[in-house]
């Protein structure tokens, strides 16, 4: 079974029991069980990167308002590719091309829509295509001081 990292801040918490239970067919590890009103988001973007570069998971699930701070602060940690998706063609586009690994979402969006996106994000693979892993290697180049393209 597929596991999932799974965490956000105080204004998702409802959101994401309700996504776990819609997406039972997956193994999701609740990374956020202890929200107040004054947590920040950074805290449990590093948590759920830091469960997939340690190989605990296959995939990290991110929630917040807006699902950008989450992506942003995740996209912080060596190794991790957080695509912030609004839909579902973005959803699919960023496994496939961009080999994401964690997903951010805005908790605010139709919970079903959230599932499916989480859904199809997890269900689809990196792409075999020769150019796709040419550009994430260009990534992985940029992010540890390597890259020397231009």
């Amino acid at each position: 079974m597929m596991k999932i990292s799974i965490a956000t801040d105080h204004n998702g918490v409802n959101e994401k029991k309700e996504i776990m239970a819609l997406l039972s067919e997956y193994e999701f590890i609740d990374k956020s069980t202890n929200n107040t009103p004054i947590d920040d988001y950074p805290d449990f973007a590093y948590i759920v990167a830091k469960s997939v570069i340690n190989k605990e998971v296959d995939f990290g699930v991110l929630l917040c308002g807006t699902g950008i701070g989450m992506s942003i602060a995740a996209n912080k940690v060596k190794g991790i590719r957080c695509a912030h998706c609004s839909n579902l063609e973005q959803a699919h586009l960023a496994r496939e091309h961009n080999d994401a690994n964690i997903i951010a979402l805005s908790y605010k969006q139709d919970i079903k829509e959230l599932a499916e996106m989480i859904r199809e994000f997890v269900k689809t693979p990196h792409s075999e295509d020769e150019r796709h892993h040419r550009r994430v290697n260009k990534i992985i180049n940029i992010e540890d001081g390597s890259y020397n393209e231009l």
